[in-house]
């Protein structure tokens, strides 16, 4: 397809072009001249976006559903969006993971960060789970599948259509099996010498969350012979990690009860069972309980669902924060580790760091910061978009 063949998107004369020119990868609705013309593109198409004097700014792939109405793809707009330019893109993405990692467990595709905009993929050994959350990949999933298993082997490639962001896109839900079949049970992960299981079809998201790993080291580190609490635990982050490493006892904490039969399994498939436990309940009815209890931990972690999905939701997302911290840091023995996460892009570093201090303060308990964590290096952040930095980590001593 020639440059010319694509329709032409245009910036308003007020839009920030330097920052598309400097790598920015959203334009919003309201930065676009629309016409009937615009908005009668059908979401996925490829197009030509323009500055305000006509000058072509990037390939960009536009949805009139979403009010990010364009990503760019490429800022070379003789481009072609094909089978063998995904190829690239993954290859370019594979080459870094596997220099850091020695296991083919991980991010491979970090969205914006990893070129390929709104697209999710996370690898399980012969496995990946491909969330398409923009509407050009929606439209490209076949190739995107058949370069996936010419670039990394793998065999077996789900589509998860599940989440908020394909809602905003105004995607379907309808999760399938794009190659091979789908895995009839968890897929066993090794990771900081625990083992996870990964539910593929029926887990959250993809099944696993990656991107906390090296915060699920640092807590190892203060593990050896402690008592953990791993609140929010989804499969056992934490408290399988902290185990692997030494943990005297473990208590996992969630709301979900098949969430915690994986991490069961997974305790149990590390040989760490007969330290580990589980305990079913809203996080912070079990937190209180705990605390009417006189419960005492050496470690204490609490990952919770994002508070702060959105900036409409940030002032709520951080009084939660608060109150996790609250709650939490009576539980932590003197002289204990208490570390507090946030997977909020709303609520940056500075917000979630003064909310976490405020709630332990409120208990009368003094406090130092020991360490900062983010997410691994397979969830690569872009700089023009804070949003890909979105997981924070803060650990305290009491």
């Amino acid at each position: 397809m020639t440059p010319s063949s694509h329709p032409v998107i245009r910036l308003k004369p007020k839009a920030n072009a330097r920052a598309i020119r400097h790598g920015a990868p959203w334009v919003y609705d309201n930065e676009l001249v629309t016409d009937r013309r615009t908005k009668a593109l059908a979401p996925g198409t490829i197009a030509v976006l323009e500055d305000a004097e006509r000058n072509a700014l990037a390939l960009v792939a536009v949805n009139p559903n979403s009010r990010i109405f364009a990503r760019v793809l490429d800022r070379d707009c003789g481009a072609v969006i094909d089978r063998a330019w995904l190829a690239a893109r993954l290859t370019r993405a594979l080459e870094m993971r596997q220099r850091l990692f020695d296991a083919p467990f991980y991010r491979l595709i970090h969205a914006e960060a990893d070129g390929l905009p709104g697209v999710v993929i996370d690898r399980f050994g012969d496995a990946a789970v491909i969330q398409p959350n923009a509407a050009w990949a929606d439209v490209l999933i076949d190739d995107l599948a058949a370069a996936l298993a010419q670039v990394t082997g793998v065999t077996t490639i789900l589509k998860n259509a599940s989440g908020r962001a394909r809602v905003l896109e105004g995607l379907d839900e309808e999760n399938t099996v794009l190659r091979g079949t789908a895995p009839d049970a968890p897929v066993p992960v090794p990771m900081n010498g625990a083992t996870y299981m990964a539910d593929l079809t029926g887990g959250q998201k993809t099944g696993l969350f990656y991107d906390q790993r090296p915060n699920h080291a640092f807590a190892a580190r203060l593990a050896p012979g402690a008592r953990v609490l791993d609140v929010f635990s989804h499969v056992g982050g934490f408290a399988l990690a902290c185990l692997a490493n030494g943990a005297a006892s473990a208590l996992a904490i969630d709301g979900s009860e098949s969430a915690l039969q994986l991490a069961r399994a997974g305790a149990q498939a590390g040989g760490v069972a007969d330290r580990f436990d589980t305990r079913k309940g809203d996080a912070f009815d079990v937190l209180t309980a705990l605390g009417e209890e006189g419960a005492q931990f050496d470690v204490v972690i609490c990952d919770p669902p994002a508070f702060a999905p959105s900036k409409q939701a940030l002032d709520a997302g951080l009084r939660a924060y608060e109150r996790v911290a609250r709650l939490a840091a009576p539980l932590v023995a003197p002289g204990g580790y208490l570390g507090l996460c946030s997977c909020s892009h709303a609520a940056d570093l500075a917000k979630f760091r003064t909310a976490s201090s405020r709630g332990i303060g409120r208990t009368g308990r003094a406090a130092q910061i020991i360490h900062t964590g983010f997410a691994g290096p397979d969830h690569p952040m872009l700089p023009q978009l804070a949003e890909s930095g979105y997981l924070k980590a803060l650990f305290y001593r009491l």
